[in-house]
C-alpha cells in the first residue's frame, strides 16, 4: 500500500541573527553523522550559493535551497520528501536570525514541522543565555525545540554559567571556541568550500566536538507528508547545448538550476572564464553570478573568450547573464579603488563596485509575459544607458531589479530560480 509520508530524524539549525554559527554547527553535524556511515541531506533556506558548498563537502552530498516563496511549498515539500524517503538524517540550515524574512526560517519550520536548534554565540554572554533562548522558544508556540546549542564557549565554568536559569530538561550542547576550525568569510558571506584549502581539517575537528555533546545522538525521526508533484517540464531543449561558466568567479549556481536545464533536455557543457581560452560549442550561454571583481584582471586578459562570446552574441545566439555575469557584460568593471578593468564589452556600460551592499532579496519578474521568480544580492551598482525590457518586483510589491535585452542576450542583477518558471527559463535559451 503506498503510503502518504515517510519518516526521518530531522533538525532546522536557527539562530538569534546572522554569525552565530549556524553554518559550521550544521557543518559540524552533518560531517559527524556522515562520517559514521549515515547517509545526511543537507538544506539551505533562502536563497544561498555559498553555504550549500560548505554542507556539501561536510555531507558528501547534493545540497539544495528551500524558499516557499521563491519555490512554493509543494516544490519544497518534494525535495524534503525525497530527501526523507533516501536519508538517516536531514538538516536545514536556517537563514538570518530564526524569526527574520518573508519567509523565515520559523515559517518554514512550522510549514514542514521540524523541530528548531538554536545555535547562540555565547562568547560574550554568561546567563543572559537563558534569556535569549527564553524568547526563540516562546515567541512562536506552534514551533517545537530541539534543544540548543552554546557556541564559542570559553570553559566549563562558562558553560555552568550559559546553562543558569535553562527550563528543566532542556538540552544545551556546549561548543568550544576554536579559530582553527572557523570558516573564513568576506563581502559577500564565507568562502567557498573549494576556496578553503584545509575544508577536511576544519570540518573534522568541527565534527569532533559534536562527538562530545547529545548531538552524536540523531534526533527523533519526524513525517514528511508526500507532495503535490508537478509534472515534469517538457524536453523542449532538447538536442540543444549550453556553455555554463562555473569556476572562482562564476561560482553562484543553484544546483536545482541545473538539473531543471538537464530535465529539460539541455546538454550543459562547463567553462572557466578565468582558464579557459575558448568558449565551447554550444547553442546558448549561462553566465551566473559570481566574484568578477575578485578576478577582474584576468578576466580582462582573457581576450579569446571575450572574441568568442561577442561573436556567440552577434550570431544572434542565446546568452542569459546574472548579476556577476551581467557585470562581466559590461565595458568595464571599476573596483572598489577606483581601478578600471576592461570586460567583454557588449553591454553598454560600466558595473561600480562598492563597500556596502547595494540591494539583498527575493524577487519576481515579468518576461515574455510569464513571472520568474529569484533573489538579488549585490555589492555593485550598473551605469548604462540601456532601457530596461521589465523592472522586477519585491515580495512586497516595490520595485525591484531591472532586466535587460541585448538582442539576444538577457541580463539582470537577478539570480533566476529555474524551477519556478521552467518554460519561461527555456525561452530565454532558445534562438
Amino acid at each position: 500500500m503506498k503510503t502518504n509520508s515517510v519518516n526521518c530524524p530531522a533538525l532546522l539549525v536557527t539562530a538569534p541573527a546572522s554569525g552565530h554559527g549556524k553554518t559550521s554547527v550544521t557543518a559540524a553535524l552533518a560531517r559527524f553523522h556522515s562520517r559514521n556511515g549515515l547517509r545526511v541531506r543537507c538544506f539551505k533556506t533562502g536563497p544561498d550559493f555559498i553555504d550549500p558548498t560548505l554542507l556539501a563537502a561536510a555531507s558528501g552530498q547534493a545540497v539544495y535551497n528551500l524558499d516557499s516563496w521563491i519555490m512554493g511549498s509543494e516544490h519544497c515539500r518534494q525535495l524534503l520528501y525525497d530527501a526523507a524517503a533516501e536519508s538517516d538524517l536531514i538538516l536545514v540550515e536556517g537563514v538570518m536570525g530564526l524569526f527574520d524574512g518573508e519567509p523565515s526560517s520559523a515559517d518554514l519550520a512550522e510549514l514542514f514541522g521540524l523541530p528548531v536548534l538554536p545555535v547562540i554565540d555565547a562568547a560574550a554572554m554568561a546567563q543572559t543565555f537563558a534569556a535569549v533562548l527564553h524568547g526563540l522558544a516562546t515567541f512562536r508556540p506552534s514551533l517545537t525545540l530541539a534543544g540548543a546549542v552554546a557556541n564559542r564557549v570559553a570553559s566549563a565554568r562558562h558553560a555552568d554559567l550559559l546553562r543558569t536559569g535553562l527550563p528543566a530538561g532542556l538540552q544545551m550542547a556546549s561548543l568550544p571556541r576554536n579559530p582553527q576550525a572557523s570558516l573564513p568569510g568576506r563581502h559577500l558571506g564565507l568562502q567557498l568550500a573549494d576556496e578553503i584549502a584545509d575544508i577536511a581539517e576544519r570540518l573534522d575537528q568541527l565534527a569532533d566536538t559534536i562527538g562530545e555533546t547529545w548531538l552524536a545522538k540523531l534526533p527523533p525521526a519526524i513525517a514528511f507528508a508526500a507532495p503535490a508533484r508537478s509534472p515534469k517540464p517538457e524536453p523542449v531543449l532538447q538536442g540543444k547545448t549550453i556553455a555554463v561558466a562555473r569556476d572562482r568567479a562564476f561560482c553562484f549556481l543553484y544546483q536545482q538550476n541545473l538539473e531543471c536545464l538537464r530535465d529539460m533536455g539541455a546538454r550543459l557543457v562547463f567553462f572557466s572564464p578565468l582558464a579557459d581560452a575558448a568558449l565551447p560549442d554550444a547553442d546558448a550561454v549561462y553566465l551566473p553570478g559570481g566574484y568578477p571583481e575578485l578576478y577582474a584582471d584576468t578576466l580582462a586578459g582573457n581576450n579569446r573568450l571575450r572574441a568568442d562570446i561577442q561573436a556567440h552574441i552577434a550570431q544572434a545566439k542565446p546568452l542569459l547573464a546574472e548579476c556577476g555575469g551581467m557585470m562581466y557584460l559590461t565595458e568595464a568593471l571599476l573596483d572598489v579603488e577606483g581601478r578600471r578593468h576592461e570586460m567583454l564589452g557588449v553591454m553598454p556600460g560600466v558595473a561600480v563596485m562598492q563597500g556596502k551592499l547595494s540591494a539583498i532579496g527575493s524577487q519576481q519578474a515579468e518576461l515574455d509575459g510569464q513571472i520568474i521568480r529569484g533573489h538579488t544580492f549585490h555589492y555593485s551598482t550598473l551605469q548604462t544607458p540601456l532601457s530596461a525590457i521589465a523592472q522586477a518586483q519585491t515580495v512586497n510589491g516595490h520595485g525591484g531589479e531591472a532586466v535587460y535585452r541585448l538582442g539576444s542576450a538577457t541580463a539582470s542583477y537577478l539570480h533566476f530560480y529555474f524551477p519556478s518558471n521552467p518554460e519561461a527559463i527555456a525561452g530565454l535559451f532558445l534562438a
